[in-house]
């Protein structure tokens, strides 16, 4: 049997599948299918300091390869999230990742060292937020605002810190650089492409924020190719996502540089689709006689 084992920024992760914030919830909804101890690791529904209600409906729509969302972090709090959510998945023998989300560096920070007092076994950083101070533009778009909010927080945690890059930018290495710079000790890659569709009947937006974030297998080729932009700019770990349904689609981002992928949108319409491509990667290695799963990280062989 091939080792499917990675160890990113200290963690050890049993394989390299884990499921993507938000688009897994806290796992409750999967656990009847099979045990979630199936997977390497769980990142959690996008954590505030407080409360958000989200964003109104409609804030779903399907797309051709795709859909759109713009949920808005609607969550219950990281207060709750402590106290509800993460005893319960302790207990799933995987690794738990706490997203975290703010609208301002101060409410990233506050809430790190919240989380920075549990047993979570890593925060991912989530910068494609809107920073109210400076106008609403979002922290991950300039290398100065992303180093920034990277930097807050983590001086407020020694947890392991991953920070989730947005590809709306013009490099998505020079973001990665930045953080890296800034103390993140990985990166995970890409969070949604904006998008947006239009009822031609009414002339109004499909969805009530007008835009959303893309994701499913339309980004797919996109993220490949950022993940293998950042993988050859930083010596950090990174976690390549966007667009997986299959275990094909993993293989290939892991050739590209990605040490560990992220599942979302393919939950949607296959929950087995993390099952499914665990099992895949697994025969994969076996029938050709590879028998540790790093071998195949950042293989591909460019023109």
């Amino acid at each position: 049997m091939a080792n499917l084992s990675v160890n990113i920024a200290g963690v050890t992760f049993k394989n390299p599948l884990i499921t993507a914030s938000g688009a897994y919830g806290f796992g409750r909804e999967y656990e009847h299918l099979y045990p979630l101890s199936r997977l390497g690791g769980i990142s959690c529904k996008g954590t505030t300091l407080h409360e958000r209600a989200g964003n109104p409906p409609p804030r779903i729509a399907e797309t051709p390869s795709g859909m759109l969302n713009s949920v808005g972090l609607q969550n219950p709090g990281v207060d709750v999230f402590i106290e509800k959510e993460l005893p319960y998945l302790r207990n799933k023998d995987t690794v738990i990742i706490a997203n975290i989300a703010g609208h301002d560096p101060e409410s990233y920070q506050k809430t790190a060292e919240k989380l920075d007092q549990t047993d979570v076994d890593m925060i991912e950083l989530n910068i494609s937020c809107p920073n109210v101070k400076e106008g609403g533009a979002t922290f991950g778009v300039s290398c100065e605002s992303a180093g920034l909010v990277t930097s807050l927080v983590r001086k407020a945690t020694s947890k392991p810190l991953m920070v989730k890059l947005s590809p709306n930018v013009t490099d998505i290495a020079e973001i990665a650089k930045s953080v890296e710079a800034a103390g993140a000790d990985a990166v995970s890659l890409i969070n949604t492409l904006l998008g947006m569709r239009i009822d031609i009947k009414t002339r109004r937006p499909i969805l009530r924020n007008n835009v959303g974030g893309l994701s499913g297998p339309a980004v797919f080729p996109i993220a490949v190719r950022m993940v293998w932009q950042v993988a050859n700019a930083v010596k950090i770990p990174v976690v390549g996502m966007g667009g997986i349904e299959k275990w094909e689609d993993a293989v290939e981002m892991m050739m590209a540089g990605a040490q560990a992928f992220q599942v979302g949108a393919a939950m949607f319409y296959n929950p087995y689709a993390p099952v499914e491509i665990i099992d895949g990667i697994d025969r994969y290695l076996n029938e050709n006689g590879i028998q540790d799963i790093h071998e195949i990280v950042g293989t591909v062989r460019p023109w």
